[in-house]
């Protein structure tokens, strides 16, 4: 899977097939071997570089081949082989791509996106406890809520952003993005997300604000870090705030 997300990192950006042709060297064009195409261990094999032209080879492959491992396996561990570990692999496999395409190209394709939010209101029907809810409406509800309400506080800030600061704040290509998030997380972990997202995203701007005098930072990755957070931590942090609020009054 982690090889599979690396062709659609390199291909959707451009309009490629992401099935044929086959794995090729970017450089030299010439066809990946089988053999030079194991997840992780080919990396090593061929010291990081093509086998035909000696090109180094990004480490961005195999970072994303052991993270994709290492994210099924978290997620094996937690739900078992459930309907939950499938939709949680596969939200998560498609945030990963979104991810590395966001930080080369600064955009979160459609395609992820929007048939995300499809997805995400047609899985939470079908399973409602992925939403914590026993009713099949009850957990399509809760999807939309989710999907409005994360869409709606992205798009919200981006406008203020835009009255503030005079220019663009927020692409609308992470307004789709929380909107599938909101589908699949419910509204309570969506907004989690939103408020999570800059507090993980802070260090990388500062750091990139030294470096690069850019003020613009990638925010898909931030968002998809934090849904993360939300996703397996939420339940607690909500019932952490809700006590802090209960003892306050």
């Amino acid at each position: 899977m982690g090889s599979f997300l690396n062709v659609c990192i390199s291909r959707l950006p451009e309009g490629k097939s992401i099935i044929f042709p086959r794995s090729f060297c970017p450089n030299c064009k010439k066809t990946i071997l089988w053999y030079d195409n194991i997840p992780l261990l080919s990396y090593f094999l061929l010291r990081g570089r093509c086998r035909y032209c000696k090109t180094k080879i990004s480490f961005r492959y195999f970072f994303v081949e052991l993270l994709t491992a290492s994210l099924f396996l978290f997620f094996y561990k937690k739900f078992g082989i459930t309907a939950e570990f499938f939709i949680y692999t596969a939200l998560f496999s498609s945030l990963i791509v979104s991810t590395f395409i966001d930080l080369k190209y600064q955009i979160i394709p459609d395609v992820i996106s929007l048939s995300g939010i499809i997805l995400g209101l047609l899985l939470s029907l079908i399973f409602p406890q992925i939403q914590g809810e026993s009713s099949h409406l009850s957990a399509l509800a809760e999807s939309f809520w989710g999907l409005f309400v994360g869409g709606g506080m992205i798009w919200f800030t981006g406008v203020l952003g835009k009255l503030i600061f005079r220019k663009e704040a927020m692409g609308f290509g992470d307004v789709k993005l929380m909107m599938m998030l909101g589908a699949f997380l419910g509204w309570k972990k969506v907004i989690l997300t939103f408020f999570l997202a800059p507090f993980l995203g802070i260090i990388f701007g500062i750091i990139s604000l030294i470096k690069t005098k850019s003020h613009y930072i990638p925010y898909g990755p931030f968002l998809s870090l934090a849904s993360f957070v939300a996703l397996v931590w939420g339940e607690g942090i909500w019932l952490l705030i809700t006590n802090c609020w209960l003892l306050g009054k």
